[in-house]
C-alpha cells in the first residue's frame, strides 16, 4: 500500500543522559535505557532512539557535526511495497537491505533515510467540543482536564536541505510523497501518502541566512490532541527548566497560517534543532490541491511576539494553487551550494527562524 508515517527517528548525541532527561520530560515514554542508548515508544508505536556518537548504529559518515536527528526511518504497511521502493531507490543512489529487512540509503542532498515494515497502532485520542457564543456543544459539561502531556504521533520532521526542491522531487519520485504547500524561496511541504497530517517532512532551503550551507536536521514536530495539551507541555517544560526558542522569535504558543497548527517549540539539548508540541493541524488526502505562497503569508496566524517582518499591513496574500508546480521552476537548481538570498527572505534573522 503506502509509507504510513516515521517508524523511528534516531538521534546521535553527546550527553546521553541530558537528552533522556529531555524527552521523559516532554512527555515520551522510556521503553529501554542503558549506558548506550535510550529508547523511547510513542503511543502510535513511533520510536525515538537516542544513541552516543560513534555508536555503530548510526549513519556513517554522519550526515553533519554535533547533536540531532541521524536517520529518519519511514513505516512502510507491506513487503510488496517496501520491494518497490527499494528498486525505485537502486535506479539512483546505492541501496542496502538489513538482516531485518529494513532498506537504507543516503539521498541526494546528504540525508540517511530508512524503510522497514510497519504496524502502525491505534491509540486513543480526544479533544473537548469548542464552545462559542452562539454554539455550545459542551453543554453542562466543563473541558478535559489533563494532568500531563502525552505527544501521541510523530506528525513530521523538518531539514535544511542544500536543494530543497530537488529534495522533494526525489521522494516524489521514489517514495511518492504526496507535494502540500510551497512556501516560495523558503521551503516545501509533502505528505507520505499513507498519512493525512498536512506534512510529513518539510525541506527549508539553506540559501536563507538563517541556515547552514549544507543538508542539516531543524526540528521534530509530536502530535497532541488540542491546544490545552500543548499548553500543559510547554507550562512542564519551562518548569523543568528547558529553554522555550520561540518566547523570542514567536509569541511562545502560535498558530501557523499556512497549516493551522497549534505550535509550541522547545531547544533540544546540544544545539540540536528543536522539538514541537502540535495540535489542530490541517488533515488532507488526495483531493488536496497544492498552494504557493509568500512565506511571511504562511507563517503566522496569531503571536503576542511575532518578528517585525511577520507583521503590518503589508503581509501579501498571494497564495494561489500550484497543482502544476509552476512555483518551482525559479527555485530549481543545477548544483548545491548556498546562493545570496533575495528580496524579503534576505532580511531573516535568526530570531525568525520558528517563523518560518
Amino acid at each position: 500500500m503506502s509509507i504510513l508515517g516515521v517508524e523511528s527517528v534516531v538521534f546521535g548525541v553527546e550527553d546521553l543522559a541530558e537528552h533522556t532527561r529531555f524527552w521523559t520530560d516532554f512527555g515520551l515514554t522510556l521503553e529501554s535505557g542503558d549506558a548506550a542508548e535510550s529508547v523511547f515508544r510513542l503511543p502510535s508505536g513511533s520510536r525515538l532512539v537516542c544513541y552516543r556518537h560513534g555508536d555503530a548504529r548510526l549513519p556513517s559518515p554522519d550526515p553533519f557535526p554535533g547533536d540531532g536527528l541521524k536517520e529518519t526511518v519511514w513505516g512502510v504497511s507491506d513487503q510488496t511495497a517496501l520491494d518497490r521502493y527499494a528498486a525505485s531507490l537502486d535506479s539512483e543512489v546505492e541501496v542496502t537491505r538489513e538482516e531485518d529487512g529494513t532498506v537504507r540509503c543516503v539521498c541526494p542532498d546528504g540525508q540517511p533515510i530508512a524503510l522497514r515494515l510497519w504496524q502502525k497502532r491505534a491509540f486513543v485520542s480526544e479533544a473537548s467540543p469548542v464552545n462559542t457564543p452562539t454554539s455550545y456543544p459542551r453543554f453542562n459539561q466543563h473541558r478535559i482536564w489533563r494532568r500531563k502531556c502525552i505527544p501521541k504521533t510523530i506528525n513530521h520532521v523538518v531539514f535544511f536541505s542544500p536543494d530543497y526542491i530537488g529534495s522533494f522531487e526525489f521522494y516524489d519520485r521514489h517514495l511518492g510523497f504526496r507535494y502540500t504547500d510551497h512556501s516560495k524561496g523558503t521551503g516545501l511541504f509533502a505528505r507520505a501518502d499513507g498519512t493525512y497530517e498536512h506534512h510529513s517532512i518539510f525541506w527549508v532551503n539553506c540559501d536563507l541566512p538563517i541556515a547552514p550551507d549544507h543538508f542539516k536536521f531543524m526540528h521534530i514536530a509530536f502530535g497532541c490532541d488540542d491546544i490545552d495539551e500543548v499548553m500543559l507541555g510547554a507550562n512542564i517544560m519551562e518548569a523543568k527548566g528547558w529553554k522555550n526558542t520561540s518566547m523570542n522569535s514567536s509569541g511562545g504558543i502560535s498558530r501557523h497560517r499556512a497549516t493551522s497548527a497549534i505550535y509550541y517549540y522547545c531547544d533540544i539539548p546540544g544545539k540540536s534543532g528543536e522539538a514541537e508540541y502540535h495540535a489542530d493541524t490541517d488533515y488532507l488526502d488526495d483531493n488536496w490541491v497544492p498552494r504557493a505562497w509568500d512565506f511571511r503569508f504562511g507563517s503566522l496566524l496569531w503571536s503576542n511576539n511575532a518578528p517585525p517582518i511577520f507583521r503590518g499591513d503589508d503581509i501579501p496574500w498571494d497564495m494561489t494553487f500550484d497543482r502544476d508546480r509552476k512555483s518551482f521552476d525559479a527555485y530549481r537548481r543545477e548544483k548545491p551550494g548556498k546562493r545570496p538570498a533575495e528580496g524579503k527572505l534576505a532580511e531573516l534573522t535568526e530570531d525568525d527562524e520558528h517563523a518560518i
